[in-house]
């Protein structure tokens, strides 16, 4: 499936999924007490959402099955999850949720503290780390500028409609969205496969025919021995990684964010205040953005008008106003899913990197990188909105944390003795793939509780919810 052909894909099924809704909403709407949880557990009332919950769940951190299970498939989704870049969202909220017991507003909050703790922890690992080919930083500080506050922006968005969506349309938009770049993930792994192997096999006869050259002719011409690269301390290489005048933009947009959500987090819903907030983000995006894009345009404009066809960034296209376009596009629709979900977006920007020609190292590390902002500015509103317990989160993090460093360990590792960097791929392919199924199996399970229910199945009033 070409590009064009999959943003078609997504464009339609979305469309077909929200018009839908409109024929399945029924107006005479029976109330059911909700199912609480038998788990000794902290309860407290909060308002109807798009989840279909109206009630706060929080068990108690203690030594069980439960909590051993959740440690396992939490530690193996964050070292997992952030390999491919993904951060492993799907699989968290449903485990919190099945497993655990919490809510699913709760889970989903949990989810962004796993997410952001695996990513501290894969970014530190990362920022020790030579890029493979390139004297340059493993992450690509251009793309993350360019995708950053698109994606922030769509999180802001993806909050809000959450609210308005009906609980089966948020699973059909899901199935849809991860079927579709899980499948197009897994084709783009074997492609690489198949390259490498080619690869492989030619770098063989290349070293046969020098070992027969040598043994048949004898050179007596003096030369100069080739020089070995010099090889950077851990130290060195963070250094050299770090770019602060990036990270400070990066930074700065962070905060914007962090600053308009708490003060909006003070607002009356709907009032003049709060949607004056609501407005301020959208400027803020994209002025970063725009400068983004004016650096991308104006350097690649430059080097094809010189003759030099050589990438502007990691990215290996041309950064038409298209391309710009569909990039911004891609952003909002990830962060958009990350609100939605309780993500980090990466569901969209792993694969998106990828099809934009990143290899598939500084695809990873890159989009870690980004979802560490996103997923922080998540954690920093649910805290002031007080979504979630402490000790849970603290001990959620610390689990992601290990397993997000010791993932990136492991798989780099492999990848150098296999010499496959297509791994990363079949990861992020396998991960989004999974998040499907449990979504999707939970969300089918759901929806046919509310359908028997007779529950409202149709858009919400966001100032009434």
């Amino acid at each position: 499936m070409a590009t064009k052909g999959f943003v078609l894909y997504l464009l339609s099924a979305f469309s077909v999924a929200v018009l839908s809704t409109f024929f399945v909403s029924d107006s005479n709407v029976h109330h059911y007490p909700p199912r609480l949880s038998s788990l000794n557990s902290t309860i407290t009332q909060y308002p109807d959402n798009a989840f279909g919950d109206s009630t706060k769940v929080w068990p108690n951190l203690e030594f069980n099955w439960r909590t051993v299970v959740a440690t396992v498939i939490g530690f193996l989704g964050s070292g997992f999850g952030t390999v491919g870049g993904v951060g492993g969202g799907g699989i968290f909220v449903p485990m919190l949720n099945l497993i655990v017991g919490f809510d699913t507003k709760s889970a989903a909050a949990l989810s962004k503290c796993m997410i952001m703790g695996a990513s501290a922890s894969s970014v530190w690992y990362n920022l020790r780390v030579s890029h493979p080919t390139k004297d340059v930083p493993i992450i690509d500080y251009d793309l993350a500028l360019l995708f950053q506050p698109m994606l922030m922006l769509g999180i802001t968005i993806g909050v809000a409609l959450s609210v308005v969506f009906p609980y089966w349309l948020i699973t059909v938009l899901i199935i849809i969205l991860f079927l579709g770049t899980s499948s197009r993930s897994f084709f783009k792994a074997i492609e690489m496969w198949k390259q490498e192997t080619i690869l492989k096999k030619e770098q063989k006869k290349q070293q046969e025919a020098l070992v027969n050259s040598q043994d048949d002719v004898l050179i007596d011409a003096e030369y100069e021995p080739l020089i070995p690269q010099v090889e950077k301390t851990k130290l060195q290489t963070l250094r050299f990684n770090l770019r602060w005048k990036m990270v400070l933009v990066l930074l700065l947009v962070w905060f914007s964010f962090i600053l308009l959500q708490v003060l909006k987090n003070g607002a009356t819903v709907c009032g003049a205040w709060y949607w004056v907030l609501n407005v301020l983000e959208f400027p803020v995006a994209f002025a970063v953005f725009g400068y983004e894009v004016r650096k991308l345009y104006k350097m690649s404009k430059e080097r094809r008008m010189a003759g030099n066809f050589e990438a502007v960034c990691e990215a290996s296209i041309d950064w038409t106003g298209l391309h710009l376009a569909f990039c911004a596009l891609c952003g909002v629709l990830g962060g958009t899913v990350g609100g939605l979900l309780g993500s980090g977006g990466g569901f969209i920007l792993g694969p998106l990197l990828l099809e934009i020609g990143v290899i598939p190292q500084v695809a990873s590390a890159t989009a870690t990188f980004v979802m560490m902002f996103s997923s922080s500015l998540s954690v920093v509103e649910f805290y002031f909105l007080k979504r979630f317990p402490i000790p849970y989160a603290l001990y959620l993090m610390s689990v992601s944390m290990v397993a997000g460093f010791w993932g990136q360990f492991f798989i780099r590792k492999l990848i150098t003795f296999l010499g496959r960097a297509s791994i990363i791929v079949f990861i992020l392919s396998a991960v989004i793939f999974a998040s499907a199924l449990t979504m999707g199996v939970v969300g089918i399970d759901k929806s046919i509780r509310m359908i028997h229910n007779h529950e409202y199945m149709g858009f919400l009033g966001f100032c009434d919810s």
